[in-house]
């Protein structure tokens, strides 16, 4: 027998058993919602032109990475990182290759994305 009565909606019990999920999980770090946003949007213009196929997001203790594959059993193409070690010195953001060769760091994340972001420019 349930505890809810005829009146509750079971939905809400299980939103509110779920609010703390949407939490950052303690102990990792994670990308924030505008980071992912950003990230996402570039992942999806570069699916739509045929150039990525999947991707992977890890959220490790000491970094959070996500990575772009061109196949999903290839090693990662581009892999963007987080590391909040790095904020005052390179800054907390990368762009790291396939071969592990550092594209490019800094401080802001859309300027790092600009190394792989292969916008059309205009001459």
């Amino acid at each position: 027998m349930s505890s809810l009565s005829d009146d509750d909606d079971p939905s809400d019990s299980r939103t509110a058993e779920r609010s703390p999920a949407v939490l950052p999980i303690p102990g990792r770090v994670t990308f924030n919602r505008l980071e992912l946003n950003r990230i996402l949007n570039l992942y999806g213009r570069m699916v739509a032109d045929g150039e990525w196929r999947d991707y992977a997001i890890d959220f490790l203790k000491d970094r959070a990475v996500f990575s772009i594959f061109r196949r999903a059993s290839e090693v990662p193409i581009y892999r963007i990182e987080k590391d909040p070690r790095l904020t005052r010195k390179q800054g907390a953001y990368s762009v790291i290759s396939a071969s592990g060769l550092i594209l490019r760091r800094g401080h802001e994340l859309d300027r790092v994305l600009l190394v792989i972001d292969r916008k059309l420019a205009l001459v």
